[in-house]
């Protein structure tokens, strides 16, 4: 396996991944991605390839950032508000609003019970095939389908009810 050339094919596709999970925290979409990548190295003997690498990839990416979230928890939860202030305090307010549209499916993806939420965000962010997505959650490609056009649905009635 060489690992050089693993990240460099694979980089893109957990880092978006990521950045979808966290929201467009490129930052700590980054940092997530460096430790996917360092744990993926330290895991290397186990990957079977029975799975595509990307989907392997993007499950161990999927668990750091649910470590993240855990971690996260136990110090502080931080509102939405606050993310919001902390923008606009770092000049960051006009590009919020220039993504508040894409802000707002993502916001209403994150508020969808699992395994909703990991299909729509596989499908959307890590532009993975549903055969992919079935492989990661354990599922068949028929049942990926399904549940990511159940989600588009809730989401596109969210957003008439909100106009």
């Amino acid at each position: 396996m060489d690992i050089k050339h693993i990240c460099e094919e694979y980089y893109q596709t957990v880092f978006g991944y990521l950045i979808s999970l966290t929201c467009g925290d490129y930052d700590l979409a980054q940092e997530l991605t460096q430790e996917t990548f360092y744990r993926a190295i330290k895991k290397a003997g186990t990957f079977q390839g029975k799975r595509k690498m990307s989907t392997w990839l993007c499950q161990i990416a999927k668990f750091t950032f649910y470590q993240h979230l855990d971690r996260k928890r136990r110090r502080r939860e931080v509102s939405i508000d606050e993310t919001v202030a902390l923008a606009a305090e770092q000049g960051l307010e006009q590009e919020f609003l220039e993504n508040e549209g894409k802000l707002e499916i993502f916001r209403r993806i994150q508020k969808l019970q699992s395994p909703m939420k990991d299909v729509m965000l596989l499908r959307l962010t890590g532009e993975l095939s549903f055969q992919e997505i079935g492989d990661i959650l354990g599922k068949s490609e028929n049942w990926a389908r399904v549940t990511f056009y159940r989600g588009k649905q809730v989401i596109g009635r969210g957003l008439k009810e909100n106009g």
